[in-house]
């Protein structure tokens, strides 16, 4: 019975692994930075965390006041997430695909965490979404640099950029 628990897990964690980026955890002080130095969230402001994890994103987006949006494909992270956030109204966390999910009307912010292979492609899909909606949004890149992007700010291992809509 142990085992069978234990091979769901592993084979779960398994699948998100080559579905997109592997689960790594956004520790808090390099939020409250990136969120102090990098983008203030507002109230008005509607934060989408592509690959929410355990939701700390969210929960943090949400203490400054800002409404949040997280996709996770792990079904145990979107409990987890669900489990911790669940006294949080802000808070909404979905188990989805982003890449079959369009965003919020309301995106003004997305919080992206990726690896190498999927960079360009995700790039290419706020693109899309940004067209789509024919509005501004935010682009709060971890770990890694978005080419083709213009970085208006970095602090740590965060980056900021201004995705705007092309005709």
């Amino acid at each position: 019975m142990i085992f069978a628990a234990i091979a769901a897990v592993v084979l779960l964690f398994g699948f998100v692994a080559f579905t997109g980026a592997p689960y790594v955890p956004s520790r808090r002080r390099d939020l409250q930075k990136a969120f102090d130095e990098l983008y203030r969230l507002k109230k008005t402001d509607v934060l989408v965390d592509i690959g929410s994890g355990d939701g700390v994103v969210l929960r943090e987006a949400s203490r400054r006041g800002a409404r949040a949006i997280g996709y996770e494909l792990q079904p145990l992270l979107v409990l987890i997430s669900r489990w911790l956030s669940r006294h949080d109204e802000k808070v909404s966390v979905r188990l989805a695909n982003f890449w079959h999910t369009p965003l919020p009307a309301e995106t003004t912010v997305v919080y992206l965490f990726g690896d190498g292979r999927d960079i360009a492609k995700m790039v290419q899909y706020l693109q899309h979404e940004t067209n789509r909606l024919r509005h501004d949004i935010w682009l709060l890149s971890y770990g890694f640099e978005a080419a083709g992007l213009t970085l208006h700010k970095t602090a740590g291992a965060h980056n900021l950029y201004l995705l705007q809509p092309q005709s």
